[in-house]
């Protein structure tokens, strides 16, 4: 019996079952997105890395291979970082009239110093003038397309802006808010506080509420949604170095319950064929070999796997020194019990880098320069 819970539209985009993979950098590039779609059969939105406005605009190099999808991704999305409205405004406009996406998201979430520092990311909504601005520069200038925004509960406990930016962003047009259950303070670390998700439903009940953070199983995010009665989850780091949670997301929500406990050869099958579509996307099988290094660790968590061996994954140059490493695995292993938890970053950082005089007036926004678009990566 399928699970009753209601879809989940992005404009005219359906998105059931209402999940979103969040977009998280160096992480959902294609390559990753499309691992992700397989497993949960196309079902689910998957967000591109973040895009600095920017950088798009000048069309750096790096940036448009970010943009660029592959033909079987459907409805195609990209999250957009900036704080100048006119630059945000420009690449919303070139995104439209180039046809580059079919839904646009903006990032005020992001906690990392690089960005915070110079009033991006996570300290953005702060300034709330300067939010309603570059929201209404996206919203204007998106025409057709569904205009989103993912951001934090605040810079910290005595800095909360999520409740104010959700009214900010209903005023303004946009489609939906996805909410990160965490201060930019917290960073990764602690408990995400899912009531703050439940709050924000309450506050803009006229538009789609996703909930972010701890979403490790497809039954945290049945639970999150119960509990909250948000309109949808976005999953981030519970993914990495498990794409196949889309597919047991998917199981979740239609009521069926099969949830994927792949073997370490299976595991090893996807870690190979995740090297090999990076290879294929960059154009270089040894620099995609290399940069799925980052992976290892995430995939091969709970196995029974010697650290000479994950050493010798982890800096392995071609698909066929990779090859030879995971044969010499034990790849009769079941899934390890608990490695379904926590993955990827969870330390608090406990002090967010601002621009000098930051939280002296919200409505003062004479402090952000355009040097906080100058990085191609917002972290």
């Amino acid at each position: 019996m399928t699970t009753a819970l209601p879809m989940l539209s992005i404009g005219p985009h359906s998105v059931q079952p209402p999940v979103v993979l969040a977009p998280m950098a160096g992480i959902t590039n294609a390559p990753f997105r499309t691992l992700c779609r397989e497993f949960s059969g196309g079902k689910g939105l998957f967000v591109s890395e973040m895009i600095t406005t920017r950088a798009l605009v000048e069309r750096n190099e790096k940036t448009m291979q970010l943009v660029h999808f592959d033909a079987t991704e459907t409805p195609r999305s990209i999250q957009l970082y900036g704080v100048d409205p006119v630059t945000v405004g420009k690449a919303v406009r070139m995104i439209v009239d180039e046809d580059l996406a079919d839904h646009i998201d903006l990032n005020f979430g992001c906690p990392v110093p690089k960005v915070t520092r110079k009033g991006g990311g996570s300290a953005l909504p702060y300034k709330r003038p300067l939010l309603r601005a570059i929201l209404n520069e996206a919203v204007s200038n998106a025409g057709d397309l569904p205009v989103t925004m993912k951001m934090r509960k605040g810079i910290d406990d005595d800095h909360l802006t999520y409740l104010d930016a959700g009214r900010i962003a209903v005023e303004e047009g946009v489609t939906a808010i996805a909410l990160h259950g965490r201060t930019a303070a917290e960073h990764y670390g602690g408990t995400a506080d899912w009531d703050a998700i439940a709050r924000l439903k309450e506050h803009v009940p006229e538009i789609p509420v996703l909930g972010n953070g701890d979403i490790w199983s497809a039954d945290d995010a049945l639970r999150m949604m119960r509990q909250t009665g948000c309109d949808g989850v976005v999953v981030g780091r519970g993914c990495l170095g498990r794409p196949w949670l889309f597919g047991d997301l998917v199981a979740g929500f239609e009521g069926t319950d099969a949830y994927a406990a792949p073997t370490l050869r299976e595991v090893a099958a996807v870690m190979r064929r995740h090297a090999e579509l990076l290879g294929e996307w960059i154009g270089d099988e040894a620099r995609g070999v290399i940069d799925f290094r980052k992976h290892v660790a995430w995939y091969l968590k709970g196995f029974s796997v010697g650290s000479e061996m994950r050493k010798k994954l982890a800096i392995s140059s071609s698909l066929d020194e990779m090859d030879a490493h995971l044969s010499e695995l034990n790849l009769d292993q079941e899934w390890p019990e608990g490695a379904d938890g926590p993955r990827g970053r969870s330390s608090g950082n406990g002090r967010v880098v601002l621009p000098d005089g930051w939280l002296k007036d919200p409505y003062d926004c004479s402090a952000v320069s355009a040097e906080a678009e100058l990085d191609t990566s917002g972290g």
